[in-house]
């Protein structure tokens, strides 16, 4: 006999529960065929335990099921699955969906007792800006050419409508600075930003600055450290926020802490740095062979005092004020540790958490990730990562067809679906919601530029960076249309002549932005894949009684689709929240998408009147 129709609720990733005390309190909701019997299953002291769900009530044709759980003291995760019985076949939900038997523990629905999300970052809109290339609001403090050296060069000044030069990144300067950044938030308010991402602030002898020679002051180039203090007072007045780049798995070869290490074996700071031969000062590791940068080695107390123990450490003494910024983004965070490798990273990454949160409570630690982040996102190391690996490259493979090398990668709906969920059900769901989603960075070729100059395609990729779980972050100048290629190429001055802009991609990013932050289930409501056909990808995001829809549709050609709205569990009309359209409330709903298109849905039309910045103003 074939299995019964029970349409469960296909918004798993974010089953009802709280903490109470000890005790978890979960809810899984189910329609069609009732079940027999619900159970949720844990291991505690890793033995099997199934503890009964009752029926707490019904409405509009769903089940609601509930159970307590006991969390053990010992074990700060509780993973647990839905086990559903029928009179002749049995079905259990996990983190990725439905299975026909007990599924594997690890995309088992996982609660992180000790974890204390920065539950703010949920609401945010991200804007990542590197501050060379940004904007100039003080040519007085602009590098000029052949005012120092880099790497045994000269360095270089160039005009703001030059590009950067292939082989000269690290030595060009094109004048943006602090100042520049806080003339531009005006613009940045009424894209929809909320929270900035700064590159690398600190002193430098680079235009990048990921080779910090003093850490504990603002690059004079950038303004200084008066120049953040404006920046910072003029986004507290704005109601902004703030999260800086921490570099600390290497220094500049010019930071006295090496200075001193390479003149003298006796210096104390020889063991802040890995020296191949003890007698060759020459000898220094540098990060991925880099001679500019030397490796840090945590092996050291006095460089784990340094940076994140001391009472001074650098990643204490932002946190307080009068600076008070709001988090930190570890830069290749995944690979600092003891001697020449990540030998006990974990280890430091946790330590450097717990510092980090002993200065702010809510402090956002941010990891910077090319590869899979899971073993350092459960609950007692990083809130969030720069989601390469869960979002960017497998929107990249979807529409482009290509990996992050350019090679050819070409997927599906159904791949595509797959592959964010590979990484999504592996994390404790807070954790889901803190992800950092991008579609491009300093360090990788534009997202425009891998389409080949295809506008609609990211304009499409957008409603999927705005919609899907996690924290959208808008790399600088892609709201216009800047392109770039590898780097530098990707780190080309922003252009601040409108008509150089695409006006209707920056409309639609401003549109989405503030739909973003005035649509609740996009901060923080549960997801549900809806549709993954060849072409087309739907999924939802629920909280309540509130819904979202995004549709990604990457055909040449207009396709009708019918989307299960009944798994949203919103018996509501949708709207389309930048075309207007409104459609019917019902189990189906059938649309026709137009070719490389993206579309958002929502239940409450007033979330499409309240984000509309012209409306309000």
């Amino acid at each position: 006999m074939p299995a019964p129709d029970a349409r469960f609720h296909a918004l798993h990733s974010a089953p009802e529960g709280r903490a109470d005390g000890n005790t978890l309190i979960v809810r899984v909701r189910t329609r069609g065929a009732r079940p027999t019997a619900v159970f949720v299953r844990t291991e505690p002291d890793n033995e099997e335990r199934l503890v009964a769900c009752e029926l707490e009530g019904e409405s509009a044709g769903w089940c609601r099921w509930v159970a307590p759980l006991v969390a053990v003291d010992h074990d700060p995760v509780t993973r647990y699955a839905f086990r559903f019985l029928f009179p002749s076949a049995q079905r259990w939900l996990a983190q990725d969906g439905l299975h026909r038997a007990m599924p594997a523990r690890d995309v088992h629905f996982r609660h992180v007792a000790a974890y204390r999300p920065a539950a703010w970052i949920w609401d945010q809109v991200v804007y990542q800006i590197f501050p060379d290339r940004f904007r100039n609001g003080d040519p007085e403090n602009d590098v000029q050419s052949g005012a120092g050296r880099y790497d045994e060069h000269e360095v270089v000044a160039r005009p703001w409508d030059a590009l950067p030069t292939r082989g000269m990144g690290a030595r060009e300067f094109f004048g943006g600075d602090l100042d520049g950044v806080c003339e531009a938030l005006p613009y940045l308010e009424d894209l929809g930003v909320s929270t900035l991402y700064l590159n690398p602030i600190f002193t430098s002898p680079s235009s990048h600055g990921y080779d910090t020679v003093d850490f504990e002051h603002v690059d004079p180039h950038l303004g200084g450290d008066d120049a953040f203090r404006r920046l910072l007072e003029a986004l507290r007045a704005r109601g902004m926020r703030v999260v800086l780049d921490a570099v600390v798995n290497h220094t500049s070869e010019r930071h006295p802490w090496f200075v001193a290490a390479r003149a003298s074996v006796d210096a104390p700071t020889r063991d802040h740095y890995v020296f191949d031969d003890p007698a060759d000062p020459e000898s220094y590791r540098g990060w991925l062979g880099v001679r500019t940068l030397p490796v840090l080695d945590f092996a050291s107390a006095g460089v784990r005092d340094k940076i994140y123990a001391g009472d001074d450490a650098v990643l204490r003494r932002w946190l307080r004020p009068p600076w008070r910024i709001d988090g930190w983004r570890l830069d290749v965070v995944h690979m600092l540790g003891e001697g020449s490798g990540a030998l006990r990273n974990h280890r430091h990454v946790r330590a450097m958490r717990a510092a980090i949160r002993e200065e702010r409570d809510d402090a956002y630690v941010l990891g910077e990730h090319f590869f899979e982040a899971t073993p350092w996102l459960q609950g007692d190391q990083e809130d969030g990562a720069m989601n390469y690996d869960g979002f960017l490259r497998p929107l990249l493979a979807f529409w482009a067809g290509i990996d992050f090398r350019g090679d050819p990668a070409p997927i599906d709906a159904a791949d595509l679906d797959a592959a964010l969920g590979r990484v999504r059900t592996r994390l404790p769901f807070p954790v889901q919601l803190s992800q950092l989603n991008l579609l491009d960075s300093h360090d990788v070729p534009r997202f425009l530029t891998r389409l080949g100059g295809d506008v609609a395609a990211l304009t499409a990729a957008a409603h999927a960076l705005f919609g899907y779980v996690g924290v959208p972050c808008v790399y600088y100048g892609d709201e216009v249309g800047l392109e770039g290629g590898e780097d530098p190429d990707c780190r080309r001055p922003f252009p601040w002549d409108p008509a150089r802009w695409n006006d209707d991609l920056r409309r639609t990013y401003r549109s989405l932005a503030h739909l973003r932050r005035t649509a609740p289930p996009l901060a923080r409501g549960g997801y549900g894949t809806l549709l993954a056909d060849g072409d087309v990808f739907a999924f939802a995001r629920t909280l309540a009684d509130m819904a979202t829809i995004t549709l990604l549709h990457r055909g040449s050609d207009a396709r009708t689709v019918s989307l299960p709205t009944w798994a949203t569990g919103v018996a509501a009309p949708w709207t389309d929240a930048l075309g207007g359209a409104t459609y019917a409330p019902g189990d189906v709903l059938t649309l026709t998408l137009p070719p490389r298109s993206g579309t958002t849905l929502v239940s409450h039309a007033t979330w499409c009147r309240r984000a509309d910045p012209e409306e309000r103003s």
